[in-house]
C-alpha cells in the first residue's frame, strides 16, 4: 500500500437547495398547525397597504364606527325607560348563529354587550371588504382571520359576560364550573393523546355502527368492495356503486340503523355495492389520482360486471369520491365504455374556482407548506384536515362546545355522525398534492386539461342521467360551486338542493325532523337538457318539499331502471368471499 500520498478527502454529497427548503417549511407547519405564514403575511400586507392610502374608506370607517357607537347608547336608553321585563333586540345575529338566542341576553347589561358586538363583528366586515386595490381572495382571508379573533373574543366565551353561565353557576353553587373544570381536563389528555371525544367509544363500528349484512367481495392494497345481502325477494336489476370520499371512512354511509343510507337502499330493492378505503401509510405515498381510479372505480366496476354481468350500473360518489367518479365518467366515455346507467354526486365540486372558504387555505405558499410536510411522512394526517374545517365553523364546532361543555359543565352529546367524524383518515402525499394542484389550484378538470393515463378528458362527453346534491349550509362543497356541473356536461341534470351542510345535509333519513329540500330538473325552465339557468333563479324557482330527498333519489333511479329481478349471487364468481362486512380497512387507525 502507497502511503507516500495523504488519502484524498471524499466529500460529502452536496443537499440540494429544495430539500433544505423544504425541511424548512415542514417545519413550520408543525408549528402554524399546517397553516401558511407567507400567506396570511401577504393578505395582511394587500389588505393594510391598501387600507393605508385609502382616506376615503378610513373617513368611511370612523363614520361607520361613530354611527354604531350611536346605535348603541340610544338603544341603551330605549332598554333604560323600557317597562318592566319588556325585553327588545336592536341587532338580530345571523342566521345561524346561536350564541345569544337565550332571553338572559335581553336584559342589561348583557343585551348592550351581545348587541355591541354584533355591531363590531359588522363593522370588522366592513373594515375588511370594499377597500381599492385589495385582491378579493386576500380581503376574504383577512375578514376570515378577524372573524377568527372575534369568535374567540365573544362575550359567550367568558364565565363573567355570559349571563346564562352566571345563572347555572348562582343556581347549583359553582358544581357546573367544577363539571366544566373536569370535562376540560379531560378534553386535554384526550386531545394529547389523540383519542376521540368523550361519548365517541359508544358508537362501535361493526356493532352499532356499519352493521348493514354484507361481505367483502374484492380486496387490493387500496380498497375493499363490500356487497349487501339483499332484504327483499326481488331487486332493481341495475346495482348500485356507492363511491365515498377517502377523506372520510366508508360508513357515513352505514351509520346506526336508524340513520343508515345504505340499509334505507337494500330495503327499497336495491342491490348495493360499497368501497372501503384503506387508510393510507407512508408505504402508499406514492399512490397518485390515476391509482384511485384503477385499483378504486374500476376494480369495483370489473367485480359488479362479473357478479351482474350485462348490467349498467348506477354510480353515485360523496364529496371527493364524487369527484373522482366524474373523472372516470369522462374517461370511461372518453374510451367507449358504457358501463354506467347514471351518475349520482353527493356534495361534489367539479369546478374549483370558487370553492368556499376551503378555497382560503389553497394557494401556492399553502400547498408548497403541505407537500414539505407529507414528504416527510408520506400522508396527510387527519388531524391537519380537520383543524382547517373546525376553523371554518369555530361557533358550531369549538366554541359553542367549550361553552357547554366547560362553562355549563354539560357532558358531550355525541351521536353516531359525530363518533364518525372523529375517527379519522390520512390521505397519500402524491395523491393529494395532485387534487391539490390539478383541481383546487388549476382547476384543470372544469377547463379541459385533466389527463387520465396520460390522455385528456372532458366532462362534455357525459351522457348519462346526472342526480346532482348540493346542501344549503355545504362548508366544504359550497351548493353553488356544485350546481356549475350544469355548465360542464350537455347530460340531463336533475338538481337537489337540501337543508343541512356537508354531512348532516346527505345523512338525512325519511322522518327526521326539520329537513326540507328543493328539487328541479335543468330541462323544466326551457325544455332542452342542461340549460344554463343561474343558480339563483334555479334557487327562486324549485318548489320546496318537506322531508328527506332519499325518496325522491330512489323514485328518480326507478324512472331510469328496468323491471326487478331475482336478487344476484354474492361474491365473484369463481372466487370466495373474503369476509363480512364492515371488513378490514375500515378498522384501521
Amino acid at each position: 500500500m502507497d502511503l507516500s500520498h495523504p488519502p484524498i478527502a471524499v466529500a460529502p454529497a452536496p443537499v440540494a437547495g429544495n430539500d433544505i427548503d423544504r425541511r424548512i417549511r415542514a417545519g413550520l407547519g408543525r408549528a402554524t398547525g399546517s397553516l401558511s405564514v407567507g400567506s396570511a403575511l401577504l393578505a395582511a400586507g394587500d389588505w393594510g397597504i391598501n387600507l393605508l392610502v385609502s382616506p376615503g374608506k378610513q373617513m368611511e370607517l370612523a363614520l361607520l364606527a361613530l354611527e354604531y357607537a350611536g346605535q348603541v347608547a340610544r338603544y341603551d336608553i330605549e332598554c333604560m325607560l323600557a317597562g318592566p321585563g319588556e325585553t327588545r333586540r336592536h341587532v338580530k345575529p345571523p342566521a345561524r348563529d346561536r350564541r345569544f338566542q337565550d332571553d338572559a341576553w335581553l336584559h342589561w347589561p348583557f343585551n348592550v354587550l351581545h348587541q355591541s358586538f354584533l355591531l363590531y363583528e359588522q363593522w370588522w366586515d366592513a373594515a375588511t371588504h370594499g377597500v381599492l386595490g385589495v385582491e378579493r381572495k386576500h380581503a376574504d382571508l383577512v375578514s376570515f382571520a378577524a372573524r377568527q379573533w372575534l369568535d374567540l373574543a365573544s362575550p359567550g366565551n367568558n364565565l363573567f359576560t355570559n349571563p346564562v353561565a352566571l345563572q347555572r353557576t348562582f343556581a347549583e353553587g359553582g358544581q357546573n364550573l367544577v363539571r366544566g373544570t373536569m370535562n376540560a381536563v379531560t378534553d386535554m389528555q384526550r386531545l394529547a393523546a389523540q383519542m376521540p371525544p368523550p361519548g365517541a367509544e359508544k358508537f362501535v363500528v361493526g356493532r352499532n355502527a356499519a352493521v348493514t349484512p354484507g361481505k367483502v367481495v374484492l380486496k387490493n392494497r387500496l380498497i375493499e368492495l363490500i356487497q349487501y345481502s339483499p332484504a327483499t325477494p326481488e331487486v332493481c336489476p341495475e346495482p348500485i356503486l356507492l363511491v365515498p370520499a377517502w377523506i372520510m371512512k366508508y360508513y357515513i354511509l352505514d351509520l346506526s340503523p336508524s340513520s343508515s343510507f345504505v340499509k334505507y337502499l337494500v330495503d327499497q330493492g336495491h342491490t348495493v355495492f360499497c368501497i372501503s378505503w384503506k387508510n393510507p401509510t407512508a408505504e402508499e405515498r406514492d399512490l397518485g389520482m390515476d391509482d384511485y381510479l384503477r385499483l378504486g372505480l374500476a376494480a369495483a366496476l370489473d367485480a359488479m360486471q362479473a357478479i351482474v354481468p350485462e348490467r349498467k350500473v348506477h354510480a353515485l360518489g360523496y364529496c371527493l369520491g364524487g369527484t373522482l367518479l366524474s373523472i372516470g365518467a369522462a374517461a370511461m366515455a372518453r374510451d367507449g365504455e358504457d358501463r354506467l346507467a347514471s351518475l349520482t354526486l353527493l356534495a361534489a365540486q367539479t369546478e374549483f374556482s370558487e370553492p368556499g372558504e376551503l378555497g382560503l387555505f389553497i394557494d401556492e405558499s399553502q400547498v408548497s407548506l403541505l407537500e414539505a410536510q407529507m414528504a416527510q411522512t408520506g400522508y396527510l394526517d387527519g388531524s391537519q384536515m380537520g383543524g382547517a374545517f373546525q376553523l371554518m365553523r369555530s361557533n358550531d364546532l369549538l366554541w359553542s362546545r367549550l361553552v357547554n361543555h366547560w362553562l355549563l359543565g354539560e357532558p358531550d352529546q355525541v351521536n353516531d355522525l359525530m363518533a364518525w367524524n372523529a375517527d379519522a383518515t390520512r390521505l397519500p402525499a402524491r395523491m393529494h398534492s395532485e387534487y391539490l394542484r390539478q383541481l383546487f389550484l388549476h382547476d384543470d378538470l372544469a377547463e379541459n386539461r385533466y389527463k387520465v393515463d396520460g390522455r385528456l378528458v372532458s366532462l362534455a362527453e357525459i351522457k348519462v342521467p346526472v342526480f346532482l346534491v348540493g346542501t344549503l349550509t355545504d362548508h366544504v362543497a359550497p351548493w353553488r360551486s356544485v350546481y356549475k356541473l350544469h355548465y360542464l356536461t350537455p347530460a340531463e341534470i336533475t338538481f337537489v338542493l337540501t337543508s343541512g351542510g356537508h354531512n348532516a345535509g346527505i345523512v338525512s333519513p325519511p322522518g327526521h325532523p326539520r329537513r326540507h329540500y328543493q328539487l328541479l330538473a335543468s330541462e323544466a325552465f326551457t325544455g332542452r337538457a342542461n340549460a344554463r339557468i343561474d343558480p339563483d333563479r334555479w334557487l327562486a324557482t324549485a318548489p320546496r318539499r318537506e322531508g328527506s330527498w332519499w325518496p325522491a333519489w330512489h323514485e328518480w333511479l326507478g324512472a331510469h331502471s328496468g323491471d326487478p329481478v331475482k336478487p344476484p349471487r354474492v361474491g365473484v364468481p369463481g372466487e370466495r368471499v373474503l369476509y363480512d362486512a364492515p371488513g378490514r380497512y375500515v378498522l384501521e387507525k
